[in-house]
């Protein structure tokens, strides 16, 4: 295992498509639940247990070896929103093309045959950590990384947000990603012996909601 390989996977400049998406900081700066750095680092925290520990635990499974076609039924089951499930296959598809040149894998060729328009994000980053040849925790990691990372970049974006400060918010979540990307592995592990419901379903009812608004406006700057 080469832990470099996750340096690559979970760097900003990987091309998997996340720069164009908020992971709903747009809708929440409009709604004006973010305003600066100490409300986007309670928004990251909420994001990071709720839709964050559910994506982890996905990766972790996938990259530890449960099947992936079952992962995603179980992401569908998790993402009541209809605009977040087509982002996060729209996202799946660009990390799959990515991760496809970077890693070549027959898993991977093979769910992207299974999903031509994209199997959820979460379930390809498990793959293509196992396919570079990471373990469950460092496909939690990136995962739970991404879910406030996201936010984090975007707020800067869209509220002129000083850098320095997202990125001191984050610093201080760092903690906290540890336990949830333990949490997601340790879930990971209990799935491969009692299947997929053993894997977290925590929910965040104002990111859902906030991804069905934001759908609809008719000029965004994100995709999500």
């Amino acid at each position: 295992m080469s832990r470099a390989a996750l340096l690559v996977l979970a760097d900003g400049r990987f091309p998997a498509g996340g720069h164009a998406h908020s992971g709903g900081a747009e809708a929440a700066v409009k709604a004006g639940r973010i305003t600066g750095a100490a409300s986007l680092e309670d928004f990251c925290r909420g994001r990071l247990h709720t839709a964050g520990l559910v994506s982890a635990s996905l990766a972790a499974a996938a990259a530890i070896g449960v099947d992936p076609v079952a992962l995603d039924v179980a992401a569908d089951a998790r993402t009541p929103s209809p605009a977040l499930r087509v982002a996060a296959r729209r996202l799946g598809r660009q990390l799959m093309r990515a991760a496809r040149a970077t890693w070549p894998s027959a898993e991977l060729d093979l769910l992207a045959r299974e999903f031509p328009k994209g199997a959820h994000q979460p379930v390809v980053l498990g793959l293509a950590a196992r396919a570079a040849g990471l373990g469950p925790e460092d496909a939690a990691y990136c995962s739970a990384y991404e879910a406030v990372s996201g936010p984090a970049t975007a707020s800067v974006r869209l509220l002129s947000l000083d850098p320095f400060d997202a990125t001191g918010a984050l610093a201080r979540l760092a903690p906290e990603l540890d336990l949830v990307a333990r949490a997601a592995a340790d879930a990971a592990r209990l799935a491969i012996d009692f299947g997929v419901d053993a894997l977290p379903a925590a929910s965040a009812p104002l990111l859902e909601i906030g991804a069905e608004a934001h759908a609809a406006w008719p000029v965004r700057l994100f995709a999500s």
